[in-house]
């Protein structure tokens, strides 16, 4: 079994700033990328940010320059550092990784979700 849990998210004014984490634990003997996910009321998920073991990442258009995902492999942890926050950001963020659990199995984690709100 593999856990995620995220943490950092809540109520915040535009403009302002929030950070996300999201923890793994379990039955782990690796994890490739890690990303985090939204889901805004009445829309479907869609990827915001992810990032490989080794550090390259990808941004969603509508958050680069704004958004930035790190990771820290010891800690099997990623972060999500929102800047510049617009109301059209409030969403459920659910944190995703790639867990290899033995030499030869992968499964795909997920996070149960933490709630961001972004006041206009």
């Amino acid at each position: 079994q593999v856990q995620l849990v995220e943490s950092g998210g809540g109520l915040v004014q535009a403009g302002g700033s929030l950070r996300l984490s999201c923890v793994a634990s379990g039955r782990i003997f690796s994890i490739n990328s890690m990303g985090w996910y939204r889901q805004a009321p009445g829309k479907q998920r869609e990827l915001v940010t992810s990032i490989t073991y080794s550090g390259s990442t990808n941004y969603a258009d509508s958050v680069k320059g704004r958004f930035t995902i790190s990771r820290d492999n010891g800690k099997r942890t990623v972060y999500l550092q929102m800047n510049s926050l617009k109301s059209e950001d409030t969403a459920v963020y659910y944190c995703n990784a790639q867990v290899r659990t033995t030499t030869f199995d992968t499964l795909d984690a997920w996070g149960q979700g933490t709630l961001v709100t972004v006041s206009s």
